[in-house]
């Protein structure tokens, strides 16, 4: 028999349309330490802030959603839009938990959670 889920409302493959359901951007800071946000649109109500602020023409102005961005850098991995907060990032339908392992790769979990450590910093 198949399992079969109950929504009080509408249930998220309604809300969302045709979106992705989560949002995940990485970044780098001066020092070279990695970032990564990881936004659950059917449940998050945060803001995702995809240019700091700055001169308009460094901007990033062609967002959309569901649209991966993967080249917001050069050759030198030097930032071609020096506002974007964000230079890599990707929607997908999956739950994927994405973290660097004790000898420095990076892991993608999919549909199996992660503990983030807590009391980390954005600078």
């Amino acid at each position: 028999m198949a399992a079969s889920n109950y929504y009080f409302g509408e249930d998220p493959e309604n809300r969302l349309g045709d979106s992705p359901r989560y949002f995940y951007g990485i970044r780098r800071n001066a020092k070279g330490s990695l970032f990564l946000i990881r936004s659950d649109q059917s449940k998050d109500k945060e803001t995702i802030q995809i240019n700091i602020p700055g001169n308009d023409e460094d901007n990033f102005g062609e967002f959309e959603v569901a649209v991966d961005f993967i080249e917001g850098v050069d050759v030198n991995h030097n930032p071609v839009y020096p506002n974007m907060k964000y230079p890599q990032y990707r929607w997908d339908d999956r739950s994927i938990f994405y973290y660097v392992n004790d000898d420095g790769e990076l892991v993608a979990r999919i549909n199996n959670g992660y503990a983030y450590p807590s009391g980390t910093s954005e600078d």
